[in-house]
């Protein structure tokens, strides 16, 4: 990623988690723009401009929780990954599941990453900080 802004997008229904992160981000000093939607859905209709056409780009990278209502997570990867124009987008689970069927089932839709969200703010810190080295350090293809 190196200087170059990416976008992020959140997708996540708990208030307090989307609070978590961006409160991470901010004592890791990640200024990348981040997008929420508060579940697989509205993360669909974000991703295909239904929701802000404004945004041109879309984002890179997604950080994805799996229970949701409406729409979860891993009904919204397989959505994903049959998409020709979102199928690329990294993701990245954050979940309190520690199920080994949501794992298995997340890797097989080709997640980046499958993290389990930590029960303290401190180590949630440290979580975002090495997403953050991890984002730098990827290479992104030009659009």
């Amino acid at each position: 990623m190196g200087d170059k802004m990416v976008n992020i997008l959140l997708v996540e229904d708990d208030e307090i988690d989307v609070m978590n992160v961006k409160r991470a981000f901010k004592k890791n000093n990640v200024t990348n723009p981040l997008y929420v939607c508060n579940n697989g859905l509205e993360a669909l209709q974000f991703l295909r401009g239904e929701r802000d056409p404004s945004i041109t780009e879309n984002p890179q990278i997604i950080l994805l929780d799996l229970n949701m209502p409406k729409m979860g997570g891993i009904e919204f990867l397989r959505e994903i990954r049959k998409d020709e124009k979102l199928k690329k987008i990294s993701v990245f689970i954050m979940t309190t599941s520690n199920e080994d069927k949501d794992k298995l089932d997340a890797y097989d839709l080709n997640v980046a990453g499958y993290i389990l969200k930590p029960l303290s703010m401190e180590r949630f810190i440290e979580a975002v900080s090495t997403l953050n080295n991890y984002w730098k350090l990827c290479e992104y293809p030009e659009r």
